[in-house]
C-alpha cells in the first residue's frame, strides 16, 4: 500500500533571506536580491551582478573548523538542513537512523574547491593541492556532511540533473517514502557557483544577462529578457511518511502527491522546440497525483529569464493544461533570487508549500513588457491572495532534464 508523504520541516537560505520566513516574505513583497558581485573581483569579467547571500553568519550553525575545511556548497546545504531539522521538531529517538535518507544535491558541485585546487596546481605545483580537494569537489559530500551532522544512516542519493537536480531529488525521496523503503528524508539542493570560473563558464555559452542594472537584470517572461542572473543558496525539506509524522505529533506543512520526470533527447543546453518532454513530465505528475489540470491553482515556473526557456516553458504549460493554462497563476521567483541552479528546485518547492499554507502567491518581479510568445498570467509585480489546493513546481536543466512536483494543501 502506498504511503502518504508530508512535509514536516523547511529550511532555506537565498539571496532574499536567510530563513524560510524571510525568504518567502520578501518574495511576496517583491523584494529583489540581485546586486553587484562581492564574492570575487569582477574586473576581468563581463558579468558584474548576481544573487548572493547577505549577512549570513555561518558560525551560528557550524563550528569554525567545519566551515574552514568544507566547500561553501557543503556549508550552505548543511545550514538549510539544520534549519529544516530544527523546524521539524525531530529528536533522534523519533526514528530509525537507517530509515532516514538524504537526497540533497547540487547541479555542479564544489566549484570553489575546484577553482582553488586547479589554480594552486597551475601556479604553485601539484603538491600544493589540498587533501580536501577531491572530497569537497564531489556532489554527494553535501549529503555526506548532513548525514554525519545528524547521524542519519539511510541512503545518501543526490540526483544530479543540472538545474532540475533538487526537484528530482525531492521527487525520488518522495517515491522512496511512498513505497515504504524509508520513513523520512532530507530532500533538496544547494549551490555555490558565484566565482570567477562559474561566471566565466556560463558567460561563454551566452546564458547570463549582460544587463548592468541589477534591479531589472532578471525579468522572467518579459519581452526584453536577455539571460539569467546567477544565484546561490540552498533549500531542504523534511519529508516524512504521514503515519510516522502523526505518531510523533508533528506539525505538517503540506503534502507531496505527484512527481514526473522526462528527458528531451534533443540538445545539450537548449530545450525541445515543441516542449514535448516538459509537457509529458507535467502530465505524468498530474496522473501520479490523480488530479485534473483544472484543480491546479499555482505554478512556480522555472522561468529563467532566457529567451528559449520562458518561451518553451510557456508552450509546455499550454499543451499540458489546455485552456486552464490561462486561468492559472504562474510566477517565477527568479526575478528576485536569480537562478540558484541545483538549489533552485528546493527553494521554489518551499515557495509552493508556503503559498498553499498562506494563500499568498508571490509575483514575477521586473515584468514590464509583455511578450506575445509568453501570454499567460505570470502574476506580474504584485502578490495575489488566493486560496489554492494544489501547486506545481517546474524545473528543467541542461541535458534536456524536466522535473515536475505537485504539492497539496494539507488536510488531516
Amino acid at each position: 500500500m502506498k504511503k502518504r508523504v508530508v512535509i514536516t520541516g523547511l529550511g532555506a537560505i537565498s539571496p532574499v533571506g536567510n530563513t524560510v520566513e524571510e525568504t518567502f516574505t520578501n518574495l511576496v513583497n517583491g523584494v529583489g536580491g540581485i546586486d553587484y558581485i562581492k564574492n570575487f573581483d569582477t574586473s576581468r569579467s563581463k558579468i558584474k551582478i548576481a544573487g548572493e547571500l547577505k549577512n549570513l553568519d555561518f558560525e551560528q550553525y557550524l563550528d569554525k573548523k567545519d566551515i574552514k575545511r568544507s566547500d561553501r556548497l557543503m556549508v550552505l546545504g548543511t545550514i538549510a538542513a539544520i534549519q529544516a531539522y530544527e523546524d521539524s521538531g525531530l529528536k533522534d529517538t523519533d526514528y530509525n537512523p537507517y530509515r532516514f535518507g538524504i537526497f540533497v544535491t547540487s547541479g555542479i558541485g564544489g566549484l570553489n574547491t575546484i577553482e582553488e585546487g586547479v589554480t594552486a596546481s597551475a601556479l604553485r605545483g601539484p603538491d600544493r593541492v589540498s587533501p580536501f580537494f577531491i572530497p569537497n569537489s564531489i556532489i554527494n559530500m553535501v549529503g555526506g556532511m548532513i548525514s554525519m551532522k545528524f547521524k542519519v544512516k539511510g541512503p545518501n542519493i543526490p540526483v544530479v540533473t543540472a538545474c532540475s537536480a533538487a526537484t528530482n531529488s525531492i521527487g525520488e525521496a518522495f517515491r522512496n517514502i511512498r513505497d515504504g523503503y524509508i520513513d523520512l528524508a532530507f530532500a533538496g539542493g544547494a549551490e555555490a557557483s558565484i566565482n570567477e570560473i562559474g561566471i566565466a563558464g556560463f558567460t561563454s555559452i551566452k546564458a547570463l544577462s549582460t544587463e548592468e542594472d541589477p534591479r531589472i537584470a532578471s525579468r522572467p517572461f518579459d519581452k526584453e529578457r536577455s539571460g539569467f542572473v546567477m544565484g546561490e543558496g540552498s533549500g531542504v525539506l523534511i519529508l516524512e511518511a504521514y503515519d510516522h509524522a502523526v505518531a510523533r505529533g508533528a506539525k505538517i506543512y503540506g503534502e507531496i502527491v505527484g512527481y514526473g520526470s522526462t528527458s528531451d533527447a534533443f540538445h545539450m543546453t537548449a530545450p525541445d522546440d515543441e516542449a514535448e518532454g516538459l509537457t509529458e513530465a507535467i502530465k505524468i505528475a498530474l496522473n501520479d497525483a490523480k488530479v485534473e489540470p483544472s484543480q491546479i491553482g499555482y505554478i512556480n515556473a522555472h522561468g529563467t529569464s532566457t529567451y528559449l526557456n520562458d518561451k518553451i516553458e510557456t508552450l509546455g504549460i499550454k499543451k499540458a493544461f489546455g485552456e486552464h493554462a490561462y486561468k492559472l497563476n504562474i510566477s517565477s521567483t527568479k526575478g528576485a533570487t536569480g537562478h540558484m541552479l541545483g538549489a533552485t528546485g528546493a527553494v521554489e518547492s518551499i515557495v509552493c508549500v508556503k503559498a498553499l499554507q498562506t494563500s499568498l502567491i508571490p509575483p514575477t518581479i521586473n515584468y514590464k513588457t509583455p511578450d506575445p510568445e509568453c501570454d499567460l498570467n505570470y502574476t506580474p509585480n504584485k502578490a495575489v491572495s488566493k486560496p489554492i489546493e494544489y501547486a506545481v513546481n517546474i524545473n528543467v536543466g541542461f541535458g534536456g532534464q524536466n522535473a515536475v512536483l505537485i504539492f497539496k494543501k494539507y488536510e488531516a
